[in-house]
């Protein structure tokens, strides 16, 4: 299987897992998915400094600035497959 078949298999797969991940494990999901299919971050910092959530959103993506869709990929798969076991 290629690794963007691999990658959407386990897109679907983080959908149905049989218990929900922790807030850490959701942000480091998040920044590789959005790494992955966007590459580098390419929006502002939010505004409102009291949006934690989206802080902690644009900051775990920004961390992954220079890491490659392919490589983005692969860790998505690799945590994926972590967390169904």
């Amino acid at each position: 299987m290629e690794l963007k078949e691999l990658f959407e298999k386990a897109v679907k797969e983080s959908k149905e897992l049989a218990s929900k991940p922790g807030n850490e494990t959701l942000l480091q999901l998040y920044a590789l998915y959005k790494q992955a299919t966007e590459g580098d971050i390419n929006i502002e910092p939010p505004s409102n400094p009291f949006d934690f959530v989206s802080k902690a959103k644009h900051g775990a993506w920004s961390d992954l600035k220079g890491k490659t869709k392919d490589v983005a990929m692969k860790e998505y798969v690799a945590l994926i497959d972590k967390l169904k076991t």
